[in-house]
């Protein structure tokens, strides 16, 4: 009874994540099994179903298999996002098959060739958009990319030009044709652009499916960060970045993508702030990080984040956690001027993400132990900078 006492008491001051990693990092020496934390309840009510291997992964589950679809640049969520899959795919919960970009800018597939290189996954393919939207370099593109020290790069990566990247199309239709049937999760945390291309897409030498048919038979989830259903933004007619910079591509998506879709609105991540002390504090383990380099020249070292792209991703991948509640099935509808509406529709095949105070600690928190969480093997740094 003690020991009981004792661990819904810590869960009741450290939430759930911050328990399970204490347990995780002094589990040979506290009097707490995991046979324990299996039965106990989190401050939501919710029990651990099953015990889970040092990896992360439920014994017997396959992990995720994951698109990363994003226009890496406009915001540093991006990256953040990025650096959550590849804490998921450490942990044996996701594989990131592929990531395709949709800023049209040759410095985005060249940071996220860095990106993957830093995290130990140098060999994901990448593609990109041809006669895209914003061209622009944005506020850390560049600087990250470029940066050096002792006139070597601080981030060596082999991709030198990021036109030189396949096309978007090619890198789906290729990469969803190589998978088993009804498996992949897309996470599009930018524009429309690739995946409306992607169903357009006619049958060729990589597969005799259309895009739409590819889409169909392929993929069983695309969790979207796009659209606002909060009441308040509703009313204010609020349009989304990402809708609203690609309408005709955001309209064919949500109207014609042929499985279910969930979105993650911008209400969530405004909601769920990334903490500034996690940028400053926890990448430390080198010199020089990319996520907390770009996140500085972004959004400054005194500021929060919101986390729009990493809920998408979190999600993706662990939908079953209860760090988020859904609305009821319908069908989300983008206007001609970008806004975004949604029609409840109990045979619809939409739905959006809803957050509550609880799952707002809970999310926050679970984001700063994934997305600080330093690769499996790191990537020697210039000893000139130590």
């Amino acid at each position: 009874m003690m020991k009981r006492f004792w661990l819904e008491k810590m869960l009741g001051m450290l939430g759930w994540a911050a328990l399970f990693a204490v347990a995780f990092d002094l589990g040979k020496s506290w009097p707490v099994s995991l046979g324990e934390l299996q039965g106990a309840e989190n401050p939501a009510g919710e029990k651990l179903s099953q015990p889970q291997s040092r990896e992360g992964k439920t014994e017997g589950q396959e992990p995720v298999r994951l698109i990363f679809d994003t226009d890496i640049g406009n915001d540093v969520d991006d990256a953040m996002a990025m650096a959550v899959i590849h804490a998921l795919a450490n942990r044996g919960e996701c594989q990131l098959l592929a990531v395709t970009v949709t800023k049209d800018n040759p410095y985005a597939a060249r940071i996220v060739d860095l990106l993957n290189t830093f995290y130990g996954r140098p060999d994901i393919p990448i593609g990109v958009v041809r006669g895209g939207k914003t061209p622009e370099d944005g506020r850390y593109l560049r600087q990250v990319v470029t940066a050096e020290d002792g006139g070597k790069p601080r981030y060596p990566h082999r991709l030198s030009d990021g036109r030189s990247a396949p096309d978007a199309v090619q890198v789906l239709r290729r990469t969803l044709a190589g998978q088993p049937d009804g498996s992949v999760v897309v996470v599009q945390v930018g524009f429309s652009t690739n995946l409306a291309r992607l169903l357009d897409s006619p049958p060729d030498d990589i597969s005799p499916l259309d895009g739409k048919s590819l889409a169909a038979k392929k993929v069983r989830l695309l969790s979207v960060m796009a659209g606002a259903f909060s009441e308040d933004l509703q009313k204010r007619r609020f349009r989304e970045y990402n809708v609203v910079t690609d309408v005709p591509a955001a309209q064919k998506v949500l109207g014609q993508w042929p499985t279910p879709i969930v979105a993650s609105g911008f209400e969530i991540g405004r909601a769920i702030l990334y903490p500034v002390v996690s940028i400053r504090q926890d990448y430390r383990y080198v010199s020089h990080h990319p996520v907390a380099e770009a996140y500085g020249y972004y959004r400054g070292l005194e500021h929060d984040q919101p986390t729009f792209d990493l809920t998408s991703v979190l999600y993706a991948v662990r939908p079953e956690r209860g760090y988020f509640d859904l609305s009821p099935p319908g069908w989300i509808r983008v206007e001609d001027d970008g806004f975004t509406r949604f029609e409840p529709d109990p045979n619809g095949k939409h739905r959006y993400l809803i957050v509550s105070a609880e799952q707002i600690v809970r999310v926050r928190e679970a984001l700063c132990w994934l997305c600080s969480e330093p690769p499996q093997r790191l990537v020697p740094q210039s000893s000139s900078d130590r």
